[in-house]
């Protein structure tokens, strides 16, 4: 009954989101809260729900500080000398923007945040794609491919729940994974190619031979603050090593990196108050969308839906190929992503099925490599299920279910070139 009732709610509510038949806020909020009501839970309803929102608050308040303190960043005009630079390099080729990007998001993935590689990629490449009209789908799914192949590393956290899981360690289930992780970013460079090409066709190759500072309006030059450039890099070089090495709790590190470049590059009230109100718009409606996954991810998590989907899963699969569940793993670890948090696969899926495979002779440390190939790593930029996903299709300004739409086959071949190597290689 309750995994019936999680597969429903998660299978209606991709259906309502990617056919537009409701917003995804109305989605989040709605629809688990309807099922966990037909599943008798009406008395621990609003707990359930509270206490989902109180394990997002802080993801919540990062997020919201982070938009505000790039947004004020992007009006001071720290990337206008990057997309300069960019727009001379690629001379308003599409194509070459496109394969960029990717090289971008996967060096900015080396650290294994999504929400830092987000932060960092999209607002410094989107008034570029804006500025030569390409697709922002193409940003949104390009940044998201090439984030997901890197969060494979050992210090990501899908790897490091998995060593976690199953008492391994993470670099063991990592290294013979490497050449199959150099063919997903050959994949990835093939797809952004693939995508650019596209783009190009569409557009054309445009001659950028212009000063870049021209094309603002006169409301964006007056918010410009050229002197203040090489402090305000500092401060965001600051900021993001401040987020790497974890020197405070995340949220506190944006809210006061907001405060210091709003005090430094607006020091009247009034215009620091105009800062806020132009990220508005966005600031709240990625809060609003957090906040509501909390409900759903507090709701799918307290009813006990997420632990009945994962014993229905584990049941379900045929004797006849206990010994390939690895390779099983692997090919759908992608797509599941849509289904289970990160923590609800690593920790209550994937020892279950560690133990069933076993029986069957397949290694639990081949079930952890198998599991990374996708769940929560190509997958973690498409899945509802996670904050960071939420904060790119706000950050580029695009639908949830568009995005998925747009990308899905590529993240899912992202993953199948993965584990076609690893098997060859017998990592698998």
């Amino acid at each position: 009954m309750l995994a019936t009732l999680g597969f429903l709610t998660i299978g209606v509510f991709l259906l309502l989101i990617l056919t537009k038949r409701v917003s995804v806020i109305v989605a989040l909020i709605v629809v688990p809260l309807v099922f966990a009501l037909i599943g008798g839970f009406s008395s621990d309803i609003g707990t359930l729900m509270l206490e989902g929102i109180q394990s997002v608050a802080p993801t919540g308040i990062m997020l919201g500080f982070a938009i505000l303190f790039f947004g004020v960043m992007n009006n001071a005009g720290l990337f206008d000398p990057i997309i300069s630079r960019v727009l001379k390099l690629v001379k308003g080729d599409p194509l070459k923007i496109v394969i960029g990007t990717a090289v971008i998001a996967m060096v900015t993935h080396l650290d294994g945040s999504g929400a830092s590689t987000f932060l960092i990629t999209i607002p410094a490449l989107l008034p570029l794609y804006d500025k030569l009209k390409m697709n922002r789908l193409v940003l949104a799914g390009v940044v998201a491919l090439g984030a997901g192949v890197m969060n494979i590393m050992p210090w990501g956290g899908p790897t490091a729940r998995a060593g976690s899981a199953l008492e391994l360690d993470p670099g063991a289930i990592f290294s013979p994974l490497i050449p199959a992780m150099i063919a997903g970013i050959i994949w990835v460079l093939f797809v952004a190619y693939i995508l650019g090409k596209k783009e190009r066709r569409r557009l054309g190759v445009t001659d950028m031979e212009y000063d870049y500072d021209q094309e603002l309006s006169d409301e964006e030059r007056k918010m410009r603050r050229p002197k203040l450039f090489w402090i305000n890099l500092v401060i965001t070089i600051l900021t993001i090593v401040a987020l790497v090495k974890v020197w405070l709790p995340l949220p506190i590190v944006f809210m006061v990196a907001f405060a210091i470049v709003l005090l430094i590059n607006y020091p009247k009230p009034n215009d620091q108050q105009e800062q806020v109100k132009s990220q508005a718009l966005g600031m709240v409606t990625v809060v609003s969308i957090i906040f509501s996954a909390g409900i759903f991810t507090g709701i799918l998590s307290g009813t006990g839906m997420i632990e009945a989907m994962a014993l229905a899963m584990v049941n379900i699969i045929p004797e006849g190929i206990g010994g390939s569940m690895a390779i099983v793993i692997a090919v759908i670890s992608m797509p599941i992503s849509l289904l289970f948090t990160p923590d609800a696969y690593y920790f209550g899926v994937l020892p279950v099925l560690s133990q069933s495979a076993e029986i069957y002779g397949v290694a639990p440390i081949e079930m952890a490599r198998a599991s990374i190939l996708g769940q929560m790593t190509t997958g973690f930029p498409l899945s509802p299920l996670t904050a960071s996903t939420f904060l790119l299709i706000g950050l580029a300004g695009v639908e949830l279910g568009d995005h998925q739409r747009f990308i899905f086959k590529w993240a899912f071949g992202t993953t199948i070139v993965m584990a076609i190597v690893a098997l060859i290689i017998g990592a698998i």
